[in-house]
């Protein structure tokens, strides 16, 4: 690819919107085309270049809109749930990356809707360690079917979800990996009288606290051992770096659903 792909960066002015905005910036494939934000933000209307710490006049923090949009091929996404929604009614076919969490089923759909006609990477988490860890955590349960699996993830006191999307993906991948559904063995934390522990469930346990970027840990555990899989963020950039290698690899891409695991090569 020689010409630099035009990126707009949605939710801009967030914590991850501001590090994907640098990263947009200081790319050598990429090109920020604009960066927009939901409206009434308090950084409206700033300079996204020095939220993030550079100085890049001309660049202003606008809300979604097709006009707005149009400017971009790829839209890079990690805002809240209401705010994907606003944007997905505004796109006009620019290829999209997802990395909002917290989205139900509804807002799902619409973006597997909207893929029908544009290239959509939609994922709980960029980084490359964790996708790894979800092809390792399928092997593991596939292999020790009659092994308890408890699900512990922790992430910063600002995080609104729980438990996180990417503790449900490690959920789904002991699900597939024994052939399971995952909706009929979640179990959320436990108190009070419980009873004995029924042999196939899947526990989740989410803490919440300080400046942790992301910390989970998939206890198997069986007869005389215990088996942990897990996966520490020490910084926000593992996600950003992920999201802009998507952004690259989807603006050639033809309509449809990926994952980060296409991007990676896998699957």
């Amino acid at each position: 690819m020689s010409a630099l792909v035009p990126v707009c960066v949605n939710g801009a002015a967030g914590r991850m919107g501001r590090l994907l905005t640098a990263g947009v910036l200081g790319h050598d494939q990429l090109q920020l085309a604009a960066a927009t934000e939901r409206a009434g933000h308090p950084n409206l209307g700033g300079d996204v270049g020095h939220l993030c710490g550079k100085w890049h006049a001309g660049v202003a923090l606008e809300t979604p809109s097709p006009d707005v949009l149009e400017r971009a091929r790829v839209v890079i996404d990690f805002s809240l749930p209401e705010g994907t929604r606003v944007l997905v009614d505004a796109l006009g076919g620019q290829a999209l990356v997802v990395g909002t969490t917290g989205l139900e089923g509804a807002d799902r759909q619409r973006l597997r809707e909207y893929a029908e006609r544009a290239p959509v990477v939609l994922a709980s988490n960029f980084s490359t360690g964790v996708n790894l860890l979800l092809g390792l955590v399928k092997r593991a349960a596939r292999l020790l079917p009659d092994y308890d699996v408890e699900i512990v993830e922790m992430h910063h006191r600002h995080k609104r979800d729980a438990p996180s999307g990417t503790a449900l993906s490690l959920g789904r991948a002991v699900a597939i990996g024994r052939g399971q559904s995952l909706d009929a063995l979640a179990v959320h934390g436990r108190e009070g009288l419980v009873g004995a522990r029924p042999d196939r469930e899947i526990g989740f346990h989410a803490l919440r606290g300080g400046d942790v970027a992301g910390e989970h840990t998939v206890y198997l555990a069986g007869p005389g051992e215990r088996l942990q899989l897990g996966h520490l963020a020490t910084s926000r950039e593992a996600f950003a770096g992920g999201a802009l290698r998507a952004a690259v690899w989807l603006a050639d891409q033809p309509p449809g659903l990926y994952s980060m695991q296409d991007v990676l090569g896998l699957d």
